[in-house]
């Protein structure tokens, strides 16, 4: 294994098209509740509407050699991006926005590792790139993940790099997590 990490530019996300339609595959096989909601995800209906709605956007990468194991997307948004869409399902807000400090939010939006690759230490390389891009926007005070259902193990990975479970919505589909 020669794990490399690398940010990948807006320009090049087709890259990462085949590891976000394994995020996808993932979170329906290990979901519980709606799987069928995950019918419509891909990279076309959740990357690249995210990337276009955002004001700035953080895609690190791992390869081993020069396959692409592993990614994880981070975003910058208003924090109005967030009142009632999720991909393509309609929902309700995902958090209280008298809740957040500014007009904007942080977000690790996908994380995604190949299953062979994980319990390595890779995700929290890449979970570390993306605290530090999100980090470096002063005026940033709330990062969110939002993870699916079924998903225990991110669930845990993030409790333990510090965030919180804020909430459920979409009946449980989604736990909202806040570092603060």
């Amino acid at each position: 294994m020669n794990i490399k990490y690398e940010v990948v530019p807006e320009d090049s996300i087709g890259c990462i098209r085949d590891l976000c339609n394994g995020l996808m595959a993932y979170q329906k096989s290990v979901a519980y509740i709606h799987p069928e909601f995950f019918d419509s995800m891909c990279f076309e209906t959740r990357m690249l509407p995210a990337v276009k709605s955002s004001k700035a956007n953080y895609i690190a990468m791992a390869k081993d050699g020069d396959e692409p194991v592993g990614y994880a997307y981070s975003t910058i948004a208003p924090k109005r991006t967030y009142s009632g869409g999720f991909a393509t399902l309609q929902c309700p807000a995902f958090f209280d926005f008298d809740s957040v400090e500014g007009e904007d939010v942080g977000c690790l939006s996908q994380f995604f590792i190949k299953e062979e690759y994980r319990n390595k230490g890779i995700g929290s390389v890449m979970f570390d790139m993306s605290m530090k891009w999100l980090g470096s926007f002063k005026e940033i005070k709330d990062i969110f993940i939002f993870v699916s259902n079924g998903n225990d193990g991110a669930l845990r990975f993030y409790q333990d790099k510090g965030f919180k479970v804020s909430h459920e919505i979409l009946d449980g589909f989604i736990t909202v997590m806040r570092n603060s």
